[in-house]
Order: structure tokens, then sequence, then C-alpha cells
């Protein structure tokens, strides 16, 4: 079986070239989806060391860019773990009607299934007209597919199945209209969604939230950029504020545990307390 050898030193040069091509510092990544993610993209192009795939970025600089998205997390489905939106629409959503406004920030939104859902279930509860989600994600690209509304038509069963079992009520495909088969979340639905580019690793606080998304990212990443990307987060995290992590994360590593309550340790849902 075809396998590509990675040696720690050409890893190491990978990532810096990519850093000073780029801007883009994958140096604090989980070692483990690192060397995972650069073994597919050798096996796929049929390079057998990391020194070729070296010599190929200095070659073409704009190669780099194409490497960004071996990184990307871009693993997402609509009402993923469908029990924890059922608990966040039974036990936050209730707190959050009695503000005025509600400022939401789903970092690292992927393709935006997580962000349909959410709006979706905002709108259900009757709150919809008073928030502002702000979806962002380091890879342009899938940015710009977020911002089209659209998911996959195969997937509308599995996704039907979810909303249900998160508690939802009706028809999942009533919240789309159909384009040449494509399903596309209605415009009242995308209205309240602003997506834009934004770096966990390298870009600072922009807003003060009352509710974080930031779920399945930190597994992605080391210790140390872990307690980089929480500081970050509670930062940007109001008094009483709600921020939900992946049910393989949680804070209890971090400094800032002692300033949060974890509601639901299976969802992974806390509450910013000081």
């Amino acid at each position: 079986m075809f396998r590509a050898d990675l040696l720690e030193e050409d890893v190491e040069l990978i990532l810096t070239e990519i850093y000073s091509i780029t801007g883009y510092n994958f140096k604090n990544y989980s070692a483990v989806i690192v060397m995972r993610r650069l073994q597919r993209r050798l096996i796929s192009e049929g390079i057998t060391n990391l020194s070729a795939l070296l010599n190929k970025i200095k070659n073409n600089p704009n190669y780099a860019f194409q490497l960004i998205a071996d990184f990307s997390i871009n693993v997402t489905e609509m009402f993923r773990n469908p029990h924890f939106f059922r608990y966040f629409r039974e036990h936050v959503i209730s707190q959050l009607k009695e503000k005025d406004f509600i400022r939401i920030w789903a970092a690292g939104c992927s393709t935006g299934e997580e962000v349909y859902s959410l709006a979706i279930l905002l709108h259900e509860e009757g709150i919809y007209h008073r928030c502002r989600i702000y979806a962002t994600d380091m890879n342009e690209s899938i940015i710009l597919q977020a911002k089209s509304g659209s998911i996959s038509i195969k997937k509308m069963q599995d996704y039907s199945n979810n909303y249900i079992s998160a508690g939802g009520s009706e028809q999942l495909n009533q919240y789309f209209h159909f384009k040449d088969g494509t399903p596309y979340l209605r415009t009242d639905l995308m209205r309240n969604i602003l997506f834009s580019h934004h770096n966990l690793v390298t870009d600072r606080s922009f807003n003060e939230f009352h509710v974080i998304f930031c779920r399945n990212v930190l597994i992605y990443f080391n210790h140390w950029l872990r307690n980089h990307v929480h500081s970050l987060l509670f930062d940007s995290l109001a008094l009483n504020g709600y921020l939900a992590l992946g049910d393989r994360e949680a804070i209890r590593f971090t400094q800032y545990a002692p300033r949060y309550i974890n509601l639901n340790p299976q969802e992974k849902i806390y509450q910013r307390v000081n």
C-alpha cells in the first residue's frame, strides 16, 4: 500500500513556508491532524515525501493557498447532535427571550449548516427578528459557499430526521426554497446572518456576544492554541452569556474554568458567571 514518508523537520518547513506565503499559521494545530492531512495530500498527488511537496510550494506560491483548504474544518450538518439543539431550545432560549437584542457568534461556521439550524430554531421560538448571527470561518471559499444558503438535496432526509429529534414540529423543507433541485434557506432566515472571514488563530475579538457557538473546532488545536482561543472566546462573551462547545471539548483545563458554570456536562453548554 502506498504511504508517503513524513519527517517532523519537513512538516515544520512546510508549515513555515505556508505561513510566509499566506499568513496562515498552522504550527499550533494538533500534530496528529497536521500529519494526517499532509499524508492525504501526498498520497492524492502521488508524492512520496514532504521535501518534494516543499519544492512544489516554492516553485508555485499559489499552491500554498490550495493547501490551506487541507487544514480547514468543514465537517458539519444541520442540527448535528439533535439532543444538543433540543437542550438549547428548552433551556437557553427561554433566557434569551428576556433580551431586547441578541448577538450570537458561530465561530468556525464551515459551510453554514449549523448556522441555518440556529436561524430556524430561533425563528420557531419567536425571537429571530431580535437576533444577529455573526458566522465566521478562516476559509474564505467556504464562507462564500455558506453565504449561498444552499444545502445538499441528498442530505435533506437526514437533516429532517435531525430536526425532528431536535424538537422541530414542522416540515424542515418549508424553510427552504428550491432552485434547479437545490434547497436554499429562505431569504427571511438568511437576513439576520452576517458571514465574514475570521481566523481564531490570529484575529481578535470583534464584538460582545450573548451566545458563542464554537463546536468541534478546538479538537483540531494543540494545548497552547486551545488556551489562546479560550481567551478570545471569554473576552468576546458577555457576562451571563452562553458558550457552546463540541461534545469532545471542555474548559476544565483552562484558567477560565472557575468563571463558568457547566449547565449541561453532556451537551457542553457553559454560562459565564464572572
